[in-house]
């Protein structure tokens, strides 16, 4: 009876531990946040998608867009990939399926002025939220990591989030580190903006995948807002933290 009672008291210990250590900074209630700035300052809710190259980002953004519509809210997509040939019309796609807005200018452009503009339109459209599609881009790549930085820079987005991939493991937690350390590299601001939220794709199952989710949030502080789950716009699913300890203690 008393060692059912240590190996009670000992788990339970490291469940509150586990809970302090992974419960992030950062608000999850998204819907609650983009309630607070369209209400208080009148104003669409901002967020930039980033990270590397052929990840799932568009199609994460466009079932963030549906996750978004499904609870009443207006939504302007906005193709700032400006890089990769053929973004622009994934991004159609994407808002024709979902009968969108969609901003664009094409191919070429300064992505930071796109999105500006798209956030004027959005403004001027009544939109309660802009989803801002950007390149895919590798860590190291500087050019497009300046980029990327100078988009946060100019805009201010509500939220950053960045997709990676379940699958890869540790991978992804050192992308995600080295997206932020570029970005206090490059944005030449003593409180640089961070990546403040993260989407893990292919997570099908939670159990052998959890461990790059537990490093994510262990290391940034940030919460995985969403995890991708399938194919069509409905797989994506809210990870709470009582979720990540209860997989761990199995």
């Amino acid at each position: 009876q008393s060692l059912k009672t240590v190996k009670a008291t000992v788990r339970q210990a490291l469940q509150d531990a586990l809970t302090r250590l992974l419960t992030p900074k950062q608000s999850t209630e998204l819907l609650a946040d983009v309630d607070a700035v369209n209400a208080t300052e009148k104003r669409p809710f901002v967020i930039v998608f980033c990270g590397v190259n052929g990840v799932g980002k568009s199609t994460s953004l466009a079932k963030t867009c549906f996750y978004l519509q499904k609870h009443g809210k207006k939504i302007l997509m906005a193709a700032c990939d400006t890089f990769r040939s053929g973004a622009v019309e994934q991004l159609k796609t994407h808002a024709a399926c979902l009968n969108v807005d969609l901003y664009h200018q094409g191919y070429g452009k300064d992505a930071a002025s796109v999105a500006r503009e798209a956030v004027r339109y959005a403004k001027e459209t009544k939109a309660d939220v802009v989803l801002i599609d950007t390149a895919g881009r590798m860590q190291h790549n500087e050019p497009l990591m300046r980029a990327l930085a100078k988009l946060v820079t100019v805009n201010q987005p509500d939220r950053i989030f960045f997709v990676g991939e379940a699958l890869v493991g540790n991978d992804a937690v050192d992308q995600l580190k080295s997206f932020n350390a570029s970005l206090v590299d490059f944005q030449n601001n003593p409180k640089p903006r961070l990546i403040d939220g993260i989407i893990l794709t292919k997570f099908d199952t939670i159990d052998d995948k959890v461990g790059a989710a537990v490093s994510m949030v262990y290391t940034t502080g940030q919460p995985i807002v969403f995890v991708g789950v399938g194919q069509t716009y409905m797989d994506l699913r809210k990870v709470s933290t009582e979720a990540l300890v209860n997989a761990l203690l199995r």
